[in-house]
């Protein structure tokens, strides 16, 4: 690959400065490269139309061409173009949770390319809830396909920084808008059959989905071996979210955890292994050996879902050969970080 000089923007996450936006959306328009905020993790976005364009992401992150790209839009007007027909259902979900971290499955167009698709017949779209990526999005006046902004099977990125540290020189444009909120990727909900199914957990939870709908169900690929799957959705198949050093994830109660943790520990560190903990808030204290740094509360876990990606990547420069990390209830975005920490561990546990 051709290294880039890449442009950083730093941009007013709060009140988006227009010319510095015009600058980033001129680049889109061009067919360019650029990462953005958005309310879940760091995009790396494209003229979703432009099929040139989107194969520069894949080239860019190193991702397989069977794994499908999100659809991100600034008005609802923009999906006619993009899709066959609207469910009732969409607009229920529409109505209710766009702008937000929710990507709904629709029948695609002849226009979407099927680099963005993966060669299926349908197109994940969603409506991102951050000043910066909505008014980049208006401003060049086009859909934009966009993954996560880092490298692929990488920890997400949710600061700048981490996309500075993977996609520098390789892209057109970064645009620095501060750390993102939620921290792990949208929700990807398929709404072809009778019964709703969540192909991706995320922002947006089955507790919340069953507000509008009376059963809202997992996909079974979500547990099953992933060798021979179709990726319906991003983060389906291929191993995610991976630190550098090797990870265990241990699942169980409270008390056990802990204790498990200690003897795995024990165990690394007496093996000659540098060991990093990531331990809950109501553990913390309990470990005594090894680099223990602490994601959130498991009382509270949006504050893990928002620590998540960042505290593996402090792992990574801390440089530890294996990281031990405490399992949490599948509850609300439980189930989201859940799918995150399998993801990375390579479902270790």
């Amino acid at each position: 690959m051709i290294r880039k000089n890449t442009q950083i923007i730093k941009i007013d996450e709060n009140n988006p400065e227009s010319g510095k936006i015009k600058i980033a959306a001129d680049v889109l328009k061009k067919g360019g490269l650029v990462a953005f905020p958005t309310e879940t993790v760091y995009g790396l976005g494209a003229n979703a139309l432009d099929e040139k364009a989107v194969s520069n992401i894949f080239m860019a992150k190193g991702r397989p061409d069977d794994n499908p790209l999100i659809v991100h839009i600034a008005d609802i007007s923009q999906i006619d173009s993009l899709v066959e027909d609207i469910p009732e259902k969409a607009f229920k979900l529409m109505e209710r949770f766009w702008p937000g971290p929710l990507t709904i499955i629709f029948n695609r167009s002849k226009i979407v390319p099927d680099k963005i698709t993966g060669g299926l017949s349908t197109v994940a779209i969603r409506m991102p809830n951050h000043k910066i990526s909505l008014k980049l999005i208006r401003e060049a006046n086009l859909p934009i396909a966009a993954p996560s902004a880092n490298t692929s099977g990488r920890p997400s990125p949710t600061d700048s920084l981490h996309v500075i540290e993977d996609l520098n020189g390789k892209i057109d444009v970064i645009i620095e808008g501060g750390p993102t909120g939620i921290g792990v990727e949208s929700t990807v909900l398929d709404i072809s059959g009778d019964v709703p199914l969540i192909l991706r957990p995320g922002g947006v939870t089955q507790e919340d989905l069953e507000e509008v709908f009376p059963k809202v169900e997992y996909d079974p690929a979500l547990s099953i071996g992933e060798a021979n799957l179709v990726p319906k959705s991003p983060g389906q198949k291929y191993r995610h979210y991976s630190p550098k050093a090797d990870m265990i994830v241990v699942e169980g109660e409270v008390k056990s955890i802990a204790q498990s943790i200690i003897e795995l520990s024990n165990t690394y560190h007496n093996e000659g292994k540098k060991v990093g903990i990531m331990a809950t808030s109501q553990n913390h204290n309990k470990y005594s050996s090894g680099t223990v740094i602490t994601v959130g509360d498991r009382n509270k876990p949006e504050t893990i879902a928002a620590s998540l990606f960042k505290v593996l990547r402090k792992f990574d420069e801390i440089g530890v050969d294996i990281i031990i990390a405490e399992g949490i209830n599948e509850i609300g975005i439980g189930k989201a970080i859940m799918n995150r920490m399998r993801k990375a561990a390579g479902k270790r546990r």
